[in-house]
């Protein structure tokens, strides 16, 4: 990023964000982590981090838990979940046009800048790499410049969550 008027997309897609993706604890509904079981727990198998095991932990009520299903990437409309446990996230606010949501504060904080630049960069056309990002991805009411504020706003929301 060269400045807050400008956004050049770094290419991350979703898969760059779920190492760590925060969600609402089952048990007191406080803020939880899932995230990759230690390499040193896992036993003798390797696998990308992606599809390793994951591990459900609350600091506020202690609650643990272990995943090691496959992946399931949300795709669908209303509030968003994550992809090991299914528990819905705690970065996501609700607006008029629909759900805005994050894995992590890095993935919300990418949203951030690119809602706010007025210029939005992409790669060539003809590059290597990814076409599809996730910033391209989001859906266009949220790439609207006549929503930006109310965006923003939502996001401000959902960051400010975090603090308490």
């Amino acid at each position: 990023m060269l400045s807050s008027h400008r956004f050049r997309d770094s290419r991350h897609t979703k898969y760059h964000f779920v190492d760590q993706v925060l969600v609402r604890c089952p048990k007191c509904t406080g803020i939880a982590s899932v995230a990759p079981v230690p390499a040193a727990l896992v036993s003798g198998k390797a696998s990308s981090s992606l599809f390793a095991p994951r591990r459900l932990v609350c600091r506020a009520c202690g609650l643990a838990r272990h995943a090691t299903a496959g992946l399931r990437l949300f795709r669908g409309t209303g509030e968003a979940v994550d992809p090991y446990f299914g528990l819905p996230l705690w970065l996501q606010a609700e607006t008029r046009h629909g759900w805005v949501w994050a894995y992590n504060p890095a993935h919300l904080d990418l949203i951030r800048q690119f809602v706010q630049a007025p210029l939005r960069e992409r790669p060539p056309w003809d590059s290597k790499g990814r076409k599809m990002t996730v910033v391209a991805r989001l859906p266009t009411w949220i790439k609207s410049a006549k929503n930006r504020a109310e965006v923003l706003r939502a996001i401000e929301r959902i960051r400010s969550s975090l603090v308490n």
